[in-house]
């Protein structure tokens, strides 16, 4: 029997996702209506393998497309045939699939809000309430600049945090596969030579020599051990006390901690003014934003300010209580709330932050980088000492 995925809105307007076991595609409309709902779109899901599985879309498949699209739309295309042209050019076989989909939604009399929420892996939620917003308002060729602009800048600040990761990740790779050829393969050669020594070595080098023993009879531990921990740290950190916890010592880090935190609030502030800009509720906007803050402390003090604000509260003060953002972030939202101009003080916030990211981001590289080369030279070099120790004992004892 087939099983058919649908969405539907209830009688208050709320959108319901799910998928029922039927036989035909007018059974599941009969059983909306029974439940009193209103049927937006039903598709069957295809059997078989979902070759799918795991795929994910790049984040700069979804820019460059989001981008072509608004083009289309301020250039007077119809949705129908731009989502034909943006099939036609994907090179995502996912978000090409997606499209095409998305496309028979439309062409079906369905809202490109709802046809887009059909596919929760490609499109966030910030990104259906937008094109939702800009639908019910009619300026969707407007709201499609904004996000188009909007996920620009979001991937360039993704792009500088990523790359203040790369070198201290490639050095301490590098760094690693140095010290296990050592311990593996030149170590070993010395203590062959030492053993003929009628001597005591020095602790140094009975240190070393251990540690090359260990890695050459319980390599295998160290492996299941890693490999362990690393499991472990996953499901801790999905939980939701683990998340929190490591996210509040990533911002208590000294350097590392700087740049998380001025990322998160450039992502906070630019989600929340394009989202307000657009037409989407204060509420609604928070909501999404929190979710979309890749950090469970801001994620939390954003909840926090939201309840706040359904009890009639300002958005500055519990976000100021919560004691995470800079004072200059909240003291500027409050100016923006008593001026009416929220979303473009936000605006303002993130463009400020964009350029701080950069500069914490150069900070970073540049103290890791002596501190980098200072620890792992000492690794390597207090190893190559240590195996020399020894020759020098026998050369005094010659002397």
């Amino acid at each position: 029997m087939p099983v058919f995925s649908y969405s539907a809105r209830t009688l208050s307007g709320d959108l319901r996702r799910d998928s029922i076991d039927v036989p035909s595609r007018d059974d599941v409309i009969a059983f909306l209506r029974s439940q009193r709902l209103i049927p937006v779109s039903v598709r069957e899901k295809p059997k078989g393998i979902n070759f799918s599985f795991g795929k994910k879309v790049k984040n700069r498949d979804i820019v460059i497309m989001t981008r072509q699209f608004a083009t289309m739309v301020n250039a007077g295309l119809p949705l129908v045939q731009s989502l034909d042209i943006l099939v036609k050019q994907s090179s995502s076989e996912l978000l090409q699939t997606s499209l095409g989909a998305i496309q028979h939604d439309v062409e079906s009399g369905n809202t490109l809000a709802d046809a887009l929420g059909q596919h929760p892996k490609v499109f966030t939620e910030l990104y259906v309430n937008m094109v939702s917003a800009g639908e019910t308002g009619g300026i969707l060729d407007t709201i499609m600049n904004r996000l188009a602009v909007f996920l620009e800048k979001n991937e360039a600040l993704a792009r500088k945090v990523r790359a203040a990761m790369v070198y201290p990740a490639v050095v301490s790779v590098v760094a690693l596969s140095a010290i296990v050829v050592l311990l593996l393969f030149v170590i070993p050669t010395f203590q062959e030579m030492f053993a003929s020594f009628d001597q005591q070595l020095p602790l140094p080098t009975r240190i070393v020599i251990g540690a090359s023993d260990f890695l050459q009879s319980y390599w295998w531990a160290l492996g299941a051990g890693g490999l362990g921990a690393t499991t472990m740290f996953r499901g801790w950190i999905k939980t939701s006390s683990g998340r929190l916890t490591f996210d509040r010592i990533m911002l208590a880090m000294p350097i590392l901690g700087n740049v998380a935190l001025k990322s998160a609030v450039a992502r906070f502030t630019r989600t929340l003014g394009t989202l307000l800009s657009s037409g989407v509720s204060i509420l609604e906007g928070l909501e999404i934003t929190a979710k979309t803050s890749g950090n469970r402390v801001i994620h939390d003090a954003v909840m926090t300010s939201r309840a706040s604000i359904a009890g009639g509260e300002s958005i500055s003060q519990p976000l100021a209580k919560a004691d995470v953002f800079p004072p200059m972030v909240t003291q500027m939202i409050s100016v923006g709330e008593e001026t009416g101009d929220l979303d473009g003080m936000l605006t303002k916030i993130a463009d400020f932050y964009d350029e701080e990211v950069d500069v914490a981001v150069e900070a970073l590289l540049k103290a890791m980088e002596p501190i980098m080369i200072v620890v792992l030279g000492s690794i390597v070099g207090g190893m190559i000492v240590a195996m020399y120790l020894p020759i020098f004992s026998v050369i005094n004892t010659i002397q």
